[in-house]
């Protein structure tokens, strides 16, 4: 999964780059390295990357303003590996737009693992997925990944836009929290539901109307989320047609 794939490591340790990329290269993958994130900024103005692996702990801009700072220009994933596993580090790094996080030490199998996740999720898709969906207040077009609320043009993280197709896929139907972090995240995924939690907040933030009760994602209780269509929405046909409502 990650053969031929351009991956750029992020970390001010030299030991830690010289043997990640060792093991990545040694899968196939094309690697780059940077020690700081003022380094991957450049770098990522030069060059192509499909993923990118992002310590926390690093001088200068630091790794949740380096996640912050790629998030707003570049759409690859951006896997953490921190020594830091609190729940609240880990919550911080999702909400400054990393799509997952693997705490240190870890195995190279669970790396390997997490990195085709993340990679496997872009260009994600399913079967009941239309093309596009204008409802008032928000137009969507998953083929060629833009979005539009309230008027204006939003910049969704590429996991963000996945929830969003799976969930608008699902259209009226109560989606368990299992089954969306399975669909998104992997079979392994199905219990950790603040993850799930932290991608749903932030995409209501970016795609709700705001001031009150969400319109487009809804909760169900102890249940997981709903993506509200009127009824009035004609039947989507997969991967073919507009859902248009006024």
């Amino acid at each position: 999964m990650i053969e031929n794939r351009t991956i750029l490591l992020i970390d001010d340790e030299p030991q830690i780059r010289r043997v990640l990329r060792t093991s990545l290269g040694s899968k196939g993958a094309r690697v780059l390295d940077a020690a700081s994130g003022e380094e991957a900024i450049e770098m990522l103005r030069r060059e192509t990357v499909d993923l990118i692996l992002l310590d926390l702990n690093m001088p200068g801009m630091g790794g949740l303003a380096a996640c912050r700072a790629i998030r707003s220009g570049w759409d690859m994933p951006i896997v953490v590996v921190s020594v830091r596993d609190s729940d609240h580090d880990k919550v911080e790094a999702l909400d400054a737009g990393a799509d997952d996080y693997v705490s240190k030490p870890f195995s190279f199998d669970e790396l390997m693992a997490r990195m085709r996740a993340a990679l496997r999720r872009t260009g994600f898709a399913t079967d009941t997925t239309p093309l596009r969906i204008s409802v008032p207040g928000l137009e969507v077009d998953f083929a060629n990944r833009t979005v539009i609320a309230g008027g204006n043009s939003v910049r969704l993280t590429p996991t963000e836009f996945d929830i969003l197709r799976y969930l608008v896929s699902q259209a009226n139907k109560p989606v368990p929290h299992k089954r969306l972090l399975q669909a998104i995240w992997g079979p392994e995924y199905g219990d950790q539901i603040e993850y799930l939690r932290v991608f749903i907040n932030q995409l209501r933030k970016k795609i709700e109307p705001g001031g009150g009760k969400p319109v487009f994602i809804a909760t169900e209780p102890r249940i997981g989320y709903r993506f509200v269509l009127p009824e009035t929405a004609p039947a989507a046909e997969p991967e073919k047609d507009t859902l248009t409502v006024h």
